[in-house]
């Protein structure tokens, strides 16, 4: 596998709060310019501010007046409260104890196959759906499950060893392994070589689609 420098730094720490609430204001102000096609410059010509105060709210840099949130509103033809709408949302989190994982079942779920969803959130503001399952193969079935739908799916292997297919291939997991592969192509194991088998299974797709 090539190696490539990723951008995101998953330890990075946020600003404060406060800061936070900056941040979150401009982010909108800048969402709502765009969405208007409307420049800094055409903004500021609008509601009286300058350039440059205009881009330290839009970059989180200064915080705004409520005489600037308001005169904001109105260039952009919307309520004062919007502004602090990614602010207020919830950020959840779902701890699912040993033992406590719903079990549930998939279209194409077979005897012998056992799936238990490890955990759900709902609307979020990252516009993306995350479903975890830890499924355990246990006994031979006459057919095996195929699955085909939307977003991608990563697969890490922690007991037993399968034969998986995807599309036209079909790869050989055995504990430690993973696949990662794009879930609107059929898929799933068609090949039980040693069992039980059990493999974490983390499937997401964009949150307007269901």
């Amino acid at each position: 596998m090539a190696s490539g420098k990723l951008n995101q730094d998953p330890h990075k720490v946020r600003d404060t709060r406060e800061k936070n609430l900056e941040v979150a204001i401009g982010r909108e102000v800048r969402d709502f310019r765009r969405q208007r096609s409307m420049t800094v410059a055409d903004l500021a010509e609008v509601t009286g501010l300058s350039v440059g105060m205009l881009s330290k709210i839009e970059n989180g840099i200064t915080s705004a007046s409520l005489t600037t949130l308001q005169a904001l509103s109105a260039a952009l033809s919307v309520p004062v409260t919007s502004f602090f709408r990614r602010f207020e949302e919830r950020r959840e989190a779902v701890h699912v104890k040993a033992g406590d994982a719903i079990e549930t079942e998939r279209a194409g779920t077979r005897a012998g196959h056992q799936y238990n969803l490890l955990g759900h959130l709902g609307a979020n503001g990252s516009g993306v759906v995350v479903e975890p399952y830890m499924i355990t193969l246990t006994e031979e079935s006459d057919t095996f499950p195929t699955f085909q739908h939307e977003g991608i799916e990563l697969l890490y292997m922690l007991e037993g060893e399968v034969g998986y297919r995807h599309g036209e291939k079909r790869f050989h997991l055995c504990p430690g392994d993973s696949l990662f592969f794009d879930a609107d192509a059929p898929h799933g194991p068609d090949q039980l070589i040693k069992l039980p088998a059990r493999y974490l299974s983390v499937i997401s797709y964009p949150q307007s689609s269901h």
